[in-house]
């Protein structure tokens, strides 16, 4: 029982594995009407290539491309998310990240409230 144990412990620390520059990306204030697109870059950390089956923003407002070749042990990968600002609100999205990473699927967010651009405004004086 304890060698069953032990091998498949083995087995885990060879399978690939994320670590993220960041999980979460706070845009701030963004003007309304103009899409905003940030990168999250990850590292392979595990042994195995790591390979993204599914990269999934869970609104029809947020789009994602990424690495579609099997990101090796040490090297790098990105996740590219653009959220088009089109409603003055709040906002907070959630992207589902699955893999063949020892943890198959990761969630990422992107926040910040989208603002009307203020009009720009002369001195009144000619």
């Amino acid at each position: 029982m304890i060698g069953f144990a032990f091998t498949a412990t083995a087995q885990d620390n060879e399978k690939a594995e994320f670590k993220f520059n960041e999980e979460k990306h706070d845009f701030g204030k963004v003007p309304q009407g103009i899409p905003v697109t940030t990168v999250f870059e990850f590292t392979n950390i595990g042994k195995e290539p790591l390979i993204l089956t599914e990269v999934r923003p869970t609104c029809g407002c947020t789009i994602a491309d990424y690495t579609k070749t099997p990101v090796k042990s040490g090297e790098k990968g990105e996740i590219k998310i653009t959220y088009n600002a089109a409603a003055a609100m709040p906002f907070n999205k959630t992207i589902v990240v699955k893999s063949n990473a020892k943890t198959p699927e990761k969630y990422l967010n992107i926040v910040g409230e989208v603002v009307v651009a203020k009009p720009a405004t002369g001195s009144g004086t000619n």
